[in-house]
């Protein structure tokens, strides 16, 4: 991969703390198993607004994937089929949704809401057209966060013959993703008038966004501090998920990202409250690595890291992963 595009992909805003602080986080934090607890038996099969899942490992919204390999975002939305799992589909994707959608395979779409809720409204019908599931609305994103290897490598807009193609417009235009500060809580009440979608909120760390987001009837939550490239130094997102999680009471779904590496994250996470768990760079890594059969391969090789730590920590059913089976090391 060209150095410039796999330093997009790996770097974070800032000093890049918070992107540290999320692996860092897992480090501090250690299983604490039970034993005979028959768990020869496993299942990891999980529902998710009325889709069966083979595994609660899905792949998170990231952009650009024509960077990382020719097949691009439908490479990535195949792998993920194929491992039974839900793709979301970002906004700034480099291929159409309608393309990413035939691949196969259930997707959610990835959406910033734009200051035109006309535009907004076009991208959400375009999504629900092509099958997509839920809705993922970013709300840690009123500025685009400062990318210090992007600035330092002069990364500013994508090779020729590149677009975000979700950003076309009914003219053929396409237009530039555009955050917006002046988005409130009245936008997602606004999004409700515009879809039947399911609505989750990504970038939630804060309990009391929690409470409100079920105030406002929110669908689900996703932990996420972006990954570290927004506002760095912001808590790592298995550090603010025990808080969330017992804000919402299960009374809508939580979702984490941020940090997961391996099957033994995954364990954690859902012991510490999420129903699921995000991954976004080791599915980068995959699609540059070898497409959508590597990109299936990893999500498969992570949900069997899953599997064998839920046989080694006393439990059979992700369900069975409770807060008592983590600890802060010492």
């Amino acid at each position: 991969m060209n150095p410039v595009h796999a330093d997009f992909f790996a770097g974070g805003a800032g000093a890049e703390r918070t992107l540290r602080g999320n692996l860092a986080a897992f480090d501090r934090l250690r299983i604490v198993p039970r034993v005979l607890r028959a768990t020869g038996d496993r299942d990891l099969r999980t529902t998710l607004f009325g889709a069966g899942l083979a595994t609660p490992i899905l792949v998170a919204p990231t952009a650009f994937h024509l960077l990382a390999h020719p097949g691009g975002e439908a490479a990535t939305a195949q792998g993920a089929a194929a491992a039974g799992t839900v793709m979301v589909v970002s906004m700034a994707a480099t291929q159409p949704v309608e393309v990413i959608a035939r691949a196969g395979g259930p997707l959610w779409f990835q959406l910033y809401p734009q200051p035109d809720p006309g535009f907004t409204a076009s991208v959400v019908k375009r999504a629900e057209a092509a099958g997509c599931r839920a809705l993922v609305v970013t709300v840690d994103s009123p500025v685009f966060g400062r990318r210090e290897r992007d600035l330092r490598n002069g990364f500013t807009e994508l090779p020729a013959g590149l677009v975000c193609e979700n950003m076309r417009d009914d003219t053929g235009r396409v237009r530039d993703i555009a955050m917006d500060a002046t988005a409130g809580w009245d936008r997602i009440g606004w999004l409700r008038t515009v879809t039947g979608l399911p609505i989750l909120l990504k970038g939630v760390l804060h309990p009391a966004d929690a409470r409100l987001a079920v105030e406002h009837g929110v669908d689900g939550l996703i932990v996420s501090n972006h990954g570290g490239r927004q506002l760095d130094g912001a808590i790592a997102t298995i550090d603010a998920l025990p808080a969330v999680a017992e804000a919402v009471a299960k009374r809508i779904p939580v979702l984490v990202d941020g940090g997961i590496r391996r099957g033994t994250d995954v364990l954690i996470a859902l012991a510490r409250g999420a129903d699921a768990v995000l991954v976004g760079r080791p599915v980068l890594d995959a699609l540059a690595a070898g497409g959508a059969t590597a990109v299936r391969d990893r999500l498969r090789e992570l949900t069997a890291e899953l599997d064998h730590a839920m046989a080694l920590a006393g439990a059979r059913r992700p369900d069975d992963l409770t807060p008592d089976l983590v600890a802060v090391a010492g």
